[in-house]
């Protein structure tokens, strides 16, 4: 099965992006996982069942251990093509 998680850390800082968020995309981009996609309003990443909800579980423990106050995140099974 593939997955697709979207997330966002806060609070927001529009003038540099805050540690927590740092530490998020961090977890993401070292994942092996595919189609990463870091930005400042959001982040999104596709993989295997296994490694996204890996990655799942590192971001919210890391962002949090770095000062994320919430941790918006929504995960998709991402449907194969036939």
């Amino acid at each position: 099965m593939r997955l697709r998680v979207e997330f966002t850390t806060e609070p927001f800082d529009l003038e540099e992006a805050p540690a927590h968020a740092v530490a998020a995309r961090e977890v993401i981009q070292k994942a092996q996982l595919d189609a990463v996609d870091v930005g400042p309003f959001g982040n999104t990443a596709e993989g295997g069942a296994d490694a996204v909800l890996t990655a799942v579980a590192a971001l919210l423990r890391d962002s949090l251990e770095a000062g994320a106050t919430r941790v918006s995140l929504q995960v998709n099974v991402v449907r194969e093509e036939t």
